[in-house]
């Protein structure tokens, strides 16, 4: 069933606040690591609006919502140089992954703030937030560009050509995984396992 228009907008505006601390964390690792890329690229910054994707943060959820066809997004990817992160490759590794390290983290967060605040009508949104959250840590661990867990295909050291050609094709193939595979109901299920141990965890009673 398609959900209705301010749900829909509800649920677009949660992805744009998780998506705001999961690129700042690439961003912030990255400049630890020694990468100056992300600061002078106006990254590292809790600004939602450098790090929206106006389709993929924005437009495509919100029609994938409204119309109940199920919720993929992502923001807009932070750029990094492996020559200038120590480690090379292994360092680009670790920031990919600080992103969804950063949504389980914003999870736990949110999780706390649902429970705390029980009984109110935006607290239910917020406990969506938490299986949201979840939701995105797994689904950007996909080995699909430019999802985070990509980068794992260059730490592994496949050849470059390789990861260009699947890259060009990265937005279909995640549509078709999401779509005609068995992939987004078991992410939705471990998702929603893992929000609802967060929020009983704080005492939330539903």
């Amino acid at each position: 069933m398609p959900v209705n228009l301010v749900d829909a907008v509800l649920k677009v505006l949660l992805l744009w606040i998780l998506t705001t601390p999961h690129e700042f964390a690439h961003a912030w690792v990255a400049t630890r690591l020694g990468d100056d890329t992300p600061r002078n690229e106006g990254r590292l910054t809790l600004n939602p609006l450098a790090h929206i994707d106006w389709i993929g943060t924005t437009l495509l959820p919100f029609i994938m919502l409204f119309l109940g066809g199920g919720f993929i997004g992502w923001g807009k990817p932070v750029r990094s140089e492996p020559s200038k992160l120590k480690g090379g490759m292994n360092g680009l590794l670790l920031v990919a992954l600080a992103g969804p390290a950063s949504n389980i983290v914003m999870a736990v967060i949110l999780g706390a703030i649902a429970s705390a605040f029980q009984g109110n009508v935006l607290s239910h949104y917020v406990a969506y937030g938490v299986n949201l959250s979840l939701f995105l840590a797994v689904f950007n661990l996909i080995p699909i560009p430019p999802l985070d867990g990509s980068k794992l295909l260059l730490a592994l050291r496949i050849p470059i050509k390789f990861y260009i050609e699947l890259a060009r094709f990265g937005f279909v193939l995640l549509l078709l995984l999401m779509m005609r595979t068995p992939i987004g109901d078991w992410m939705n299920q471990w998702s929603a396992s893992g929000a609802y141990t967060i929020l009983t965890t704080f005492g939330w009673r539903g």
